[in-house]
């Protein structure tokens, strides 16, 4: 039996990825930061002497793209040397590691998407840091596969769609950025992928995030739509008008050309995806 060690095991992505590979048959340990704090050196340690892996699915992280302008030292502990304490531990067992890491690597100056090989420049210090992070994994692992993916919501932590829900309980009008452009991507289809890849050795980078493209104003159209709140009236407008401290690229749509080079299955369209979000949310 393969042993799946997660980090970040209760976030929204660590626990639909646990739920998933336990139901087909891995042992898995799901670890939160209670029971591994990946910034503590000798805690890694000892969790990875205990369980001993076959596979390391890293999707601890720090989050708060805000937060980070103003807290770098956090976001770099956490997203670059705590990374670089599981890629050792991770090598010294001879284990393979996936790493989840985000479309904010890119800058977003383009209007075509980014594949995995395009340069990456991010422009905040939450991209800065993940982009630390992947290189931490190239430097000390040698079966990796580092996984990009871009606004991801599920049913299990904080996320976009349950914040416009939220707002939607006390407002009829909403005031949403509609000058930057990616794609929403749903826990439960990204987990799916990261099983199939766990069952290759095809390492490397990749770009996983559901098909299609939008904007922030039209994925909350679309949410209202799909909950049935044809009353919330959500008005578009640029992002100079929504200042926040953190610089967003305009246009970070992923490329899944290794994907398509390795014949594996595409993510299906962000829409479809939140239809099913919203039904299995109930």
């Amino acid at each position: 039996m393969t042993t799946v060690l997660v980090t970040g095991g209760m976030g929204q992505l660590g626990t639909d990825i646990t739920r998933l590979l336990k139901g087909q048959g891995y042992d898995v340990y799901a670890c939160g930061r209670d029971t591994l704090d990946i910034t503590n050196q000798g805690q890694v340690q000892e969790v990875m002497r205990q369980v001993r892996p076959d596979v390391l699915i890293h999707t601890a992280a720090y989050t708060k793209v805000d937060q980070a302008e103003m807290d770098s030292d956090r976001a770099y502990l956490v997203n670059a040397l705590g990374t670089r304490n599981v890629a050792i531990e991770v090598e010294r067992y001879q284990a393979r590691l996936i790493y989840i890491s985000t479309d904010y690597v890119f800058d977003g100056a383009v209007d075509v998407p980014y594949s995995e090989f395009a340069p990456v420049n991010p422009v905040n210090v939450y991209g800065r840091s993940k982009w630390a992070g992947e290189e931490f994994i190239r430097q000390f692992c040698s079966r990796w596969f580092i996984v990009r993916t871009s606004w991801v919501y599920g049913k299990h932590g904080h996320n976009f769609v349950k914040t416009m829900l939220r707002l939607a309980e006390t407002r009829s009008e909403l005031r949403v950025v509609h000058d930057q452009l990616g794609t929403p991507t749903y826990t439960v289809d990204l987990a799916m992928f990261l099983l199939q890849l766990l069952e290759t050795e095809v390492y490397g980078t990749y770009h996983a995030s559901n098909s299609g493209v939008c904007s922030w104003y039209e994925f909350a159209c679309a949410i209202f739509e799909e909950a049935g709140l044809a009353h919330i009236h959500v008005h578009p407008i640029p992002t100079v008008e929504y200042p926040l401290p953190a610089l967003r690229p305009a246009y970070s749509v992923l490329d899944h050309m290794m994907i398509r080079l390795q014949g594996m299955d595409e993510l299906r369209h962000w829409r479809e995806a939140l239809h099913s979000f919203m039904e299995e949310s109930g």
